[in-house]
């Protein structure tokens, strides 16, 4: 492990600090949970960041959503596996909800509550696909064939469309 931050470790946390912040929103909709999440997120890429220096054969951003998307998994998963503590109660506002800002403010919202229905594996596909990654990006960072990225793409849209129609 690298013993202090280097100057371009936290240039490349500046740079992409809200393609990290969007796969934080992804998984986690409470913030606190989120910046425990983008926390964890950026440890594991410290960790990570000199054995990427060593071989950088892959593209920053695809280096950069694999470790991502892994850390978030793995944080849901743990999440889905314990109890969460008790909540305050529904008097509070929900402060990580989508703005109210504009016309198109309760569609938002509607795609949000569908993503959350998604699994893990499909919320994925959902921010690759929001973040315009090409098919063969998605199939670098997932670790498939584009083929499959086509597929799995598809299904998850008709996924969707299929939970924006139905009353949640």
């Amino acid at each position: 492990m690298p013993a202090a931050l280097t100057p371009d470790f936290l240039h490349l946390l500046q740079q992409y600090q809200p393609l990290l912040r969007r796969v934080v929103r992804m998984y986690c909709a409470d913030a606190d949970d989120q910046q425990d999440l983008y926390q964890d997120i950026v440890l594991q890429l410290w960790r990570a960041w000199p054995a990427y220096q060593t071989r950088a054969s892959a593209k920053l951003s695809t280096w950069l959503y694999q470790v991502a998307l892994n850390v978030a998994i793995s944080d849901l998963r743990l999440r889905t596996r314990k109890p969460p503590p008790e909540r305050f109660g529904a008097a509070l506002p929900d402060v990580a909800a989508p703005p109210d800002a504009g016309p198109d403010a309760e569609d938002l919202g509607q795609l949000y509550q569908a993503i959350e229905r998604l699994s893990d594996v499909e919320k994925a596909f959902v921010l690759l696909y929001l973040e315009e990654r090409t098919y063969e990006d998605m199939a670098d960072i997932l670790g498939i064939t584009q083929n499959n990225v086509r597929v799995k793409m598809h299904r998850v849209q008709d996924k969707l469309r299929h939970l924006l129609t139905q009353p949640a």
